[in-house]
């Protein structure tokens, strides 16, 4: 029996006309993109430095050398960027449930979940991406890193850009039970993700390895691609990004469903 793939298309027409709508509006505002533009390059900047320093007084990090941390905060910039770019708009889920702006969105005639992360873009993104480029660029030629692994980088950017949306997604979906506008569980992740991940795992307890591996696996958004990468994982470790990509998205999409079965408007 053939799978019928017109509900796929609609939605990723539907994704990308919300997506495109929002990049032209950014362009009738270029003040406000080159503002938050190098808000987020700034950022990268600060870290880039703090690196820099930190490795001008000690030579490595759990067996991690300068170059091989800078390509490990590169990816965590870019991936963790790419989400930004193409599912920010996730983080209004409290906002709309609070207000009853998910009313709209239910009665239209597209997947939810899709209408709600495509509200908007992060336009930080482009100067966090950016400079997590550069980041890689530095750290990759300093690690001995060839062309050959490019295609590689590319595929572990994109599944740990999927584990990171699914877990934002889960952690947004949370409001749909714990009513308020702000979304503090994706908070309490994307710190989490920022100040704990950009370190090799191998700093932190077996314990709090083994949660943000399996448990909550952050470390499959970083940590993990980047030894694969740089050859501290054996070459069999790439199976395990895609599948732990395809598990999370599904999770999200349940919990996001369950959580609209949830809803009973701003009225109740």
């Amino acid at each position: 029996m053939a799978v019928d793939a017109r509900p796929a298309r609609h939605a990723a027409g539907v994704y990308r006309r919300s997506i495109g709508a929002y990049l032209r509006s950014i362009a009738e505002y270029p003040a406000d993109f080159w503002v938050m533009a190098f808000a987020g390059t700034f950022w990268q900047v600060m870290l880039f430095a703090f690196l820099s320093i930190l490795f001008a007084n000690v030579n490595a990090i759990a067996g991690w050398n300068y170059h091989e941390m800078l390509v490990l905060a590169g990816f965590l910039a870019t991936s963790w960027g790419s989400t930004a770019l193409f599912w920010d708009g996730i983080w209004d889920t409290g906002k709309l449930i609070v207000e009853g702006d998910m009313d709209y969105r239910i009665t239209r005639p597209a997947p939810v979940l899709v209408q709600v992360a495509s509200k908007h873009v992060g336009m930080q993104v482009f100067g966090e991406v950016t400079l997590g480029v550069v980041m890689m660029a530095v750290g990759w030629i300093g690690a001995g890193l060839g062309l050959a692994a490019i295609p590689v980088a590319l595929f572990l950017l994109l599944c740990a850009a999927v584990v990171q949306a699914s877990l934002l997604t889960m952690a947004n979906a949370v409001n749909f039970w714990v009513k308020g506008r702000h979304p503090v569980t994706g908070f309490m992740l994307a710190e989490l993700q920022n100040e704990a991940m950009r370190f090799p795992l191998q700093i932190y307890p077996a314990a709090v390895r083994l949660t943000l591996t399996f448990g909550l696996p952050l470390a499959f958004a970083s940590f993990i691609p980047v030894q694969i990468l740089t050859g501290k994982l054996d070459p069999w470790w790439i199976a395990a990004p895609p599948v732990v990509a395809a598990v999370t998205a599904c999770l999200a999409v349940g919990v996001f469903r369950t959580g609209l079965k949830a809803y009973d408007s701003a009225g109740h």
